[in-house]
């Protein structure tokens, strides 16, 4: 099959293109003015994994929200009452509402995109109605009152948490990071990717790419005339870029025509800088898988290469691109070049190779491993050690479900904070190992250290209690979890 397109230079199509991807600004701002239209901006950074948030509406889990959306991630909230969950967290979070103590709420549907959990649920304790003029002092952990559990422990504490690994187990997979599924598109897909022909060096080749039937198609008609020949698709920068160092490299799952494609990431927000390509083959109407390593990115400017450019940096990928071009490197030839119309099926684009990074981090409690314990003065511990019995076993339960993560096979971290309080945070923080610690943390502070586990891999796979020092700063993060030991 074969098509024609017109040799004539469409001026039109190049103003579409620089506006598009923000080569010049001023272009931008003009098209806004005369279209009565805001650009969209290519949201989370164009980041496709999803946190999940469980137990989101609470003390912890709201300011976990609050921090992952900052940070650019997307955000699926698993929450029981949605309406006070939207008016709680806001409109850019995905809601979910299902109950870990009912196993059939939680679909599989869950988990779509899905790569890591951060759970803060917990048994609802509050003071014994009465007991206290002012409740956000009993909160704050300024003064303490009699508490009394609204839930029961052994439902959300063990039986819960056994719920939500089965789901989250099934899905979650180490060493991958889903940069772009088309299997499931997104409204952020759509606004990621636009079409750079060579149209912006005088030619006259046409592309596009589309999402039907729950994959990309990059496709089109590709030209020699006008000294052009090559057609692509690119994302828009990233921002921030991608952070892809613990990953060994990118992984394609196309469907082809036969055709030689390259691959072009970047390290560079410059719009006409040097890339970074690999050249693959594929099969005619056959799946492929295709790795492409960072390692083995050949840095080029225009299809020349420069050697004395250096490694691919991937810690800041700023952009992908997919290309046919009738150039190969350096003057030489595409050997299965063709001019005319072609097409490139993309299902997904993966990094892989990763490091393992923590893929459930747990909010649990110091103080779990002291009920029933041979030589604890009761006296010195805090109320829920001395309590646990009257609060249904709730620091039991927690155990229990501590040893339904360790015992599941997913990376994990497991934070014990010491006595929460409301506090802004902005201390520095201790941590210890031994469930022996005593002290207070601020929710705030427990929030920031379960955003930064996520993509530590020196948080894997420890349990660890924490509380506040008195002097402010900055905690060091990669320290804090590097000189925790990994559990037994």
């Amino acid at each position: 099959m074969t098509e024609k397109i017109s040799s004539q230079w469409d001026a039109g199509r190049l103003f579409k293109t620089l506006t598009y991807f923000e080569v010049i600004p001023f272009l931008s701002c003009l098209q806004s003015i005369f279209t009565g239209k805001e650009k969209q901006k290519n949201p989370n950074g164009g980041k496709m994994e999803v946190i999940l948030v469980v137990g989101a509406t609470g003390g912890v889990g709201k300011r976990v929200v609050r921090l992952l959306l900052e940070k650019g991630y997307r955000v699926r909230a698993l929450v029981r009452d949605a309406a006070k969950a939207r008016e709680m967290l806001g409109e850019k979070v995905e809601l979910f509402a299902a109950d870990i103590t009912i196993p059939e709420t939680l679909t599989p549907q869950l988990m779509n995109h899905v790569t890591t959990v951060i759970c803060c649920t917990g048994t609802r304790v509050q003071p014994v109605e009465g007991d206290t003029p002012n409740r956000e002092k009993y909160y704050q952990g300024i003064k303490f009152y009699l508490p009394e559990v609204v839930d029961t422990p052994e439902m959300v504490e063990y039986e819960g948490i056994k719920n939500l690994i089965q789901v989250v187990g099934k899905k979650l997979r180490q060493g991958e990071k889903m940069l772009f599924d088309f299997t499931n598109p997104t409204e952020d897909i759509k606004e990621t990717w636009g079409a750079v022909d060579d149209v912006v060096m005088g030619g006259v080749s046409a592309s596009s790419i589309r999402l039907v039937n729950n994959k990309a198609i990059f496709a089109g008609v590709v030209s020699t005339e006008n000294n052009g020949g090559f057609a692509s698709v690119r994302t828009r920068n990233f921002n921030p870029p991608w952070d892809l160092s613990n990953y060994e490299g990118i992984e394609l799952r196309v469907a082809g025509d036969g055709k030689r494609y390259k691959f072009i990431t970047r390290c560079s927000q410059r719009w006409d800088g040097i890339g970074y390509c690999y050249s693959f083959d594929t099969l005619y109407h056959c799946d492929l898988t295709i790795r492409i390593p960072f390692a083995d990115l050949i840095p080029i400017f225009r299809a020349k290469t420069v050697p004395n450019a250096g490694n691919f940096d991937a810690s800041k990928v700023y952009s992908l691109q997919l290309m046919l071009s009738k150039f190969e490197y350096d003057g030489g030839l595409n050997p299965k070049f063709q001019a005319g119309a072609f097409g490139l099926e993309i299902l997904s684009i993966k990094a892989y190779g990763g490091k393992p990074t923590p893929q459930f981090v747990m909010v649990s409690s110091a103080g779990v491993t002291r009920p029933g314990r041979q030589g604890i003065n009761l006296a010195e511990e805090p109320p829920a050690v001395r309590m646990n019995d009257q609060l249904g076993g709730i620091l039991t339960w927690k155990l229990r479900g501590e040893d339904v993560v360790r015992g599941s096979g997913l990376s994990y971290t497991i934070v014990r904070p010491c006595a929460l309080t409301e506090k802004p945070g902005g201390q520095l923080l201790y941590v210890e190992q031994g469930d022996n610690m005593r002290g207070q943390v601020s929710r705030e502070a427990v929030s920031e250290l379960c955003v930064e586990a996520i993509a530590l891999p020196a948080a894997c796979n420890k349990t660890f209690e924490v509380r506040e020092e008195e002097l402010k700063g900055q905690t060091n993060w990669a320290n804090l979890f590097q000189n925790l030991q990994e559990d037994k």
